[in-house]
């Protein structure tokens, strides 16, 4: 079709095997830029399988972005998985608990 545009934001939610804490405070801001490219991570390092994706609209993206930003202080708060669990349930996605994240204390 002619003069057919569209303007799609995913948030992506992934997570490290384990939720490891290998990322070094001082890599996060190049880490944001180039996922792994640097080799950055000392010794075995992989994704978990799966992951989320969560749609916003261009209103909405600030808000996006400073959650993204301030990750690490969100967490201090809440957990990763809980955290998750709630993106899931808010945006209405059924889903099993035996397969969310899995974390090496499980």
């Amino acid at each position: 079709m002619a003069n057919t545009y569209t303007q799609i934001y995913i948030h992506v939610v992934f997570a490290v095997e384990g939720r490891q804490n290998l990322i070094k405070p001082e890599n996060n801001d190049e880490l944001q830029k180039y996922i792994n490219e640097y080799r950055w991570v000392a010794g075995r390092f992989s994704w978990q399988e799966g992951f989320g994706a969560f749609s916003y609209s261009r209103s909405q993206l600030g808000t996006v972005i400073r959650y993204i930003e301030n990750q690490q202080e969100h967490h201090a708060k809440k957990s990763f998985r809980n955290e998750y669990i709630d993106l899931l349930e808010k945006f209405g996605v059924d889903y099993d608990r035996r397969y969310i994240f899995k974390f090496d204390n499980e």
